[in-house]
């Protein structure tokens, strides 16, 4: 009998043992898993590219006509922030473009040129209210011109920083959509620079008021700013309009600057877009055909079949 009650003892004792070994695994395993926990992303990046490029040689072609060279190269670059109530939106778009006849006498003409910086910083007040801070610095990368019949009739119109414009502005921003945000700035800085002296007349100095040896201009108002951006299937949308009113000027009527984006994909890699930009500015003077120089509406329109590549945010369906 007492060897039996011994067997029995041993057996528990050895089922509790092996029910306490593996109660502490689990315990010492729990952690473990307990440990692979996704770190919360705050960054949110992506880069597209497009190239296209154009090319047409002639030689003796009964229909007449010019061989040419195109090219233009754009550059669109996000980097946005978003924790708790704060958020921090940047963007770089670049632009570049030049076509080039190809018969005697003609040179490299620019089609396209465009630097623009934009950066907007908010914290949550309200329900989709952010008091805010934004930030615009545009330019072009080279000299421009109007082009006459040959390179010694080129008027120079305007070059890298001339003009130049870098404007702050303070206010609140409204997004009542993912996809639709407003911006109201009543406290907006505005500081155009010229570099070069001959040009500061056509970018609002007054040669008999202004001091013409200074590169920069201010301008002090409030702006407003609205932007949208949304994706249907294989097209994407986005614009934005901005208005600025010059608190200093107040007998000139808002500037206003208005770009559209369209985006047809066609393949992964291969896409048809369309850009256009508009731009009214009564400090700006631009000669007509006429010969007069004075504030006009100025619009660019581009279509471009191109080569396209996104960095960052492209899914595969």
């Amino acid at each position: 009998m007492a060897v039996m009650l011994f067997n029995i003892t041993a057996f528990a004792q050895t089922d509790a043992h092996k029910a306490a070994a593996e109660a502490a695994k689990a315990m010492l395993e729990a952690p473990a898993a307990e440990q692979k926990v996704v770190k919360p992303k705050y960054w949110s990046k992506s880069l597209k590219t497009q190239i296209n490029f154009g090319q047409t040689g002639l030689s003796n072609w009964a229909a007449g006509g010019v061989g040419s060279i195109a090219m233009n190269a754009y550059v669109d670059a996000h980097a946005n922030y978003k924790k708790d109530l704060m958020i921090w939106e940047n963007r770089v778009n670049l632009a570049y473009g030049f076509v080039n006849p190809l018969g005697e006498g003609e040179r490299f003409k620019k089609s396209d040129d465009r630097i623009q910086v934009d950066s907007k910083w908010g914290y949550g007040v309200a329900n989709k209210l952010y008091a805010s801070a934004v930030f615009n610095f545009r330019t072009q990368f080279a000299k421009g011109y109007t082009y006459g019949a040959t390179k010694a009739d080129d008027k120079l119109i305007s070059a890298f920083m001339a003009p130049g414009n870098v404007t702050l502005g303070l206010g609140v921003d409204w997004k009542p959509l993912g996809v639709l945000s407003f911006n109201i700035a009543p406290l907006t800085g505005n500081m155009v620079v010229v570099g070069l002296e001959e040009l500061r007349s056509s970018y609002g100095w007054d040669p008999k008021k202004d001091d013409m040896t200074k590169a920069i201009r201010t301008e002090l108002g409030a702006q407003l700013k609205g932007e949208y951006k949304q994706s249907f299937r294989n097209v994407t949308v986005g614009t934005v309009l901005t208005l600025f009113y010059d608190y200093l000027s107040p007998e000139l009527a808002p500037q206003v600057y208005w770009d559209l984006n369209l985006d047809f994909k066609i393949t992964r890699f291969f896409s048809a877009n369309l850009r256009t930009n508009l731009i009214y500015d009564e400090n700006i003077l631009i000669e007509g055909k006429d010969g007069e120089s004075k504030p006009r509406v100025q619009f660019k329109e581009a279509f471009n079949l191109s080569f396209t590549y996104t960095f960052g945010n492209y899914k595969k369906k």
